[in-house]
This record gives C-alpha cells, sequence and structure tokens, in this order.
C-alpha cells in the first residue's frame, strides 16, 4: 500500500465533511452549484480519485503479499469508500433542502474509519 495515501485521504474526507458542515450552516443546498458547492464538490472528486488510486494499490498489494490477513474484508473497506461516495453526492444532489449536505457529512465522516479499519486489517489485526 502507499504510505502516505491514507493520511491525504483522511485529511481530505475531514476538510470534505467540514465543507458540508459549513454548508448546512449556511443554509445552502448542494444544487445549483454556487462557488461553495463547486469547490466541495471538487474537492469530493480528488477525494474519489485517491480511493480509486488506494482500491487499486490495496488490491495490488494484498495479490503479492503473503501476508495472513483477511481478504474479503479488505477488499470490502478498499471498495467501500469507492461506492459511498458518489452515491451520497448524488443523493446530496436530488435533495433540494439545507440538510443534502448532511449526508455528504455522513459520507465523509465514514471515509476515514473505514481508512482506519483498512490499516488494521493489512497489519494483520482482525
Amino acid at each position: 500500500m502507499i504510505d502516505v495515501l491514507p493520511t491525504v485521504l483522511t485529511v481530505l474526507a475531514l476538510l470534505g465533511a467540514a465543507w458540508s458542515a459549513l454548508l448546512i450552516a449556511l443554509n445552502t443546498p448542494l444544487l445549483p452549484l454556487k462557488k461553495l458547492s463547486w469547490t466541495l464538490v471538487g474537492g469530493l472528486a480528488v477525494l474519489e480519485l485517491g480511493l480509486l488510486v488506494q482500491a487499486v494499490a490495496g488490491i495490488a498489494s494484498m495479490l503479492g503479499t503473503d501476508r495472513d490477513i483477511e481478504r474479503w474484508s479488505f477488499v470490502g473497506y478498499l471498495l467501500g469508500p469507492v461506492v459511498i461516495l458518489p452515491v451520497a453526492v448524488l443523493w446530496s444532489a436530488a435533495e433540494r433542502t439545507r440538510w443534502s449536505a448532511g449526508v455528504l457529512v455522513v459520507a465523509c465522516l465514514s471515509v476515514p474509519v473505514m481508512i482506519v479499519r483498512l490499516g488494521q486489517i493489512w497489519a494483520g489485526h482482525a
């Protein structure tokens, strides 16, 4: 696995959660896209790209190792955030109230949790 990538992804996800919380505080729905929303969507796109890189690198590392890890759980925690984030963005875009960003807060906060668990599995802690 790429050593610095989980830290970068965690920081991006926490920034995305904070930015989404700001949209809630400002009573601003995600759509129509305004400057604040565009910045958030761009940041989430970068986060998604990083999650895809992590998934590919993680699966490649898993296939090339003799470590005794729970492989299905590892793959699940690699692919979970890759799926959760776009679904949350679509759900948030469909919601037209200030709470549309609430979905993004929850999704962004789930990413660091899954990354921590991914590291635990990789280290061999069940």
